[in-house]
């Protein structure tokens, strides 16, 4: 399997998670606050598994990434949107300073993308 293939099976996999934490905090939580990581992580997650597809298509079409670009948009997801998701559901609350450092994984991969698409020629 190629490495454009299992970043986009991640980000599938991200998207599906995203509308179904979205789904249980409007139909599962009661707790407002609950409900309101879960929002917040679903809609991050949703909208940074559709930037692992980006990069994945611009791979494929010879846009030459910065290496791990993907890769750290989905450690951010995991952090960011993981730490919101685990609270909601009854973790300790310190794990919200944990949170920040997913939302610095985000920013980073972003950054790598747009510095990427400067720096480096796709080929033809």
């Amino acid at each position: 399997m190629s490495k454009s293939n299992i970043s986009i099976t991640l980000a599938s996999l991200t998207g599906l998670l995203a509308v179904g934490f979205g789904a249980f905090a409007a139909h599962g939580m009661s707790d407002p606050k609950a409900v309101d990581w879960l929002r917040t992580a679903s809609q991050y997650a949703g909208i940074h598994a559709l930037a692992v597809l980006a990069c994945a298509a611009l791979a494929r079409n010879g846009l030459a990434l910065i290496p791990g670009t993907g890769a750290v948009f989905l450690v951010g997801i995991g952090i960011f949107s993981g730490t919101l998701v685990a609270m909601a559901l009854g973790a300790p609350r310190w794990l919200g300073a944990v949170t920040p450092i997913g939302g610095l994984c985000l920013m980073a991969g972003w950054a790598m993308l747009g510095l990427g698409s400067l720096r480096r020629q796709s080929p033809g």
